[in-house]
């Protein structure tokens, strides 16, 4: 016998370091909804309105497969919002979105979630309470009290018109969405065919550019560079880095120079691999550099931004550290690891790893952008380095699951040639002195609680 679909009816809430006007304004700002998804979620957000407004709608696919279509309504301003199930994997949905003024600095934001299953079982409900949408508003609520926080403390200033290299990779896509949700006017060189009024475009290897779209930029942010991590460092992939990164920040600098309205700002991305492997040396921003080809590599791309001969633009040189996020970079590649049980201690174990939560390199980058004493090298890492012993651990732990299987370092070279040298084995040991000397505050200061915000 079948059974009767019932409602199910749960409320999340939160206290947001923002005044609720501040805060229901952050909910109508473009790309706000990709700040909000998880990274663990297979979500695709296939359409959704620059705004908000009665009865517009937002087309989201589910693990590739599922349509989710969903309408706004009963928007009352600066107070609530809501959305419903137009199609969609439930029989019933309706998500209300209240925000409630609390004093002149703080808000509550209050949200209600009534669904039905297509095939009621208590358990189904539960099992989806608990391990899907609780996760995803822990995770909502973490993200936008990040997110709120630093875009509350720059709401006096003038928003920037701010342009953005590397759009497409894992960086420079947050960013995106990020500084667009924070009301900046952003936009994206790429080098495809523009698709949309934001985009301008580029061929840096056929020295291609739409100059004059350049021009009455506040900053420019440039990420764009060869994946390190994508090939077996042939001598052909090394070259690729090398010059993607060498010749890529020439020619830009080039076009920044023949600007007659250049930015006051440009933010080049570099990296720690500046510092080489250098054991347990506590290094800053004035450490010297090391010798290998990613530090050779990184001497060469800082350099290229001296050479704006506009003395009046400030340069900073952001140079990353390990980037924590489970959609790409090292940490794509050993959750899964993990999740089976054959994850360990990568060589000795014994090698520094200097990593940043990427919410808090997005922190990070708008802190240099809006902090105006701040130039020339600046380390985007976490202010707590750990060994790769201790990393493996944590990890273990936060995924429960056991960290018994070693990776040797001779089936790491064997296996990965000189990039296991560079990316897997060296160990770096970096401080971020400017950051925190500047008042930086960091959102994921230690691995425990960056990862399980990231891993739900």
């Amino acid at each position: 016998m079948g059974r009767t679909s019932l409602s199910k009816k749960l409320e999340f809430s939160a206290l947001m370091p923002c005044d609720s006007e501040f805060l229901y304004r952050w909910h109508t700002m473009p790309r706000a909804i990709n700040r909000l998804t998880p990274p663990w979620e297979k979500v695709n957000i296939i359409s959704h309105p620059s705004t908000l407004a009665e009865n517009e709608k937002v087309h989201v696919r589910l693990s590739g497969l599922i349509d989710w279509h969903l309408k706004i309504f009963n928007i009352i301003e600066g107070k609530t919002f809501s959305d419903t199930q137009l199609i969609g994997p439930f029989l019933d949905w309706t998500h209300i979105h209240s925000m409630q003024p609390v004093n002149e600095t703080s808000s509550l934001l209050v949200e209600r979630v009534n669904f039905k299953l297509p095939i009621f079982d208590s358990l189904l409900s539960g099992l989806v309470c608990k391990f899907k949408l609780k996760p995803l508003f822990d995770y909502r609520f973490r993200t936008l009290y990040h997110d709120i926080k630093i875009h509350y403390k720059l709401k006096d200033k003038k928003h920037m018109k701010i342009l953005i290299t590397g759009s497409s990779g894992l960086v420079g896509s947050a960013l995106f969405d990020f500084l667009a949700s924070g009301g900046h006017n952003v936009f994206k060189l790429v080098r495809q065919e523009p698709i949309s009024p934001n985009e301008i475009k580029w061929n840096p290897d056929k020295e291609e550019i739409e100059l004059s779209k350049l021009e009455g930029f506040d900053a420019i942010i440039h990420l764009a560079g060869e994946n390190i991590a994508n090939k077996r460092w042939t001598k052909t992939q090394k070259e690729k880095i090398a010059n993607s990164r060498i010749l890529g920040t020439r020619f830009l600098v080039n076009a920044i120079n023949k600007l007659q309205n250049p930015p006051h700002t440009f933010i080049s991305a570099s990296a720690i691999g500046f510092y080489g492997s250098r054991g347990d040396e506590s290094l800053s921003e004035t450490s010297k550099s090391g010798s290998d080809f990613l530090a050779d590599t990184c001497i060469k791309w800082e350099e290229e931004t001296k050479n704006l001969t506009n003395k009046s633009i400030r340069v900073a040189n952001a140079r990353f550290g390990i980037i924590l996020d489970p959609r790409a970079g090292a940490l794509s590649k050993l959750v899964p690891i993990f999740w089976i049980g054959g994850g360990g201690i990568l060589g000795n174990g014994k090698q520094w790893m200097s990593w940043i939560a990427l919410d808090d390199v997005l922190g990070a980058l708008v802190h240099i952008l809006t902090t105006d004493k701040i130039s020339g090298p600046v380390n985007v890492v976490a202010p707590n380095p750990l060994k790769n012993s201790e990393f493996t651990k944590i990890l273990a732990k936060v995924m429960f699951r056991p960290a018994l299987f070693p990776a040797p370092a001779i089936a790491l070279k064997l296996a990965l040639g000189e990039m296991a040298d560079a990316l897997l084995l060296s160990s770096a040991r970096v401080e971020p002195k400017v950051l925190t000397e500047t008042g930086f505050e960091f959102s994921y200061p230690d691995l425990e609680s960056a990862l399980r915000h990231m891993l739900a």
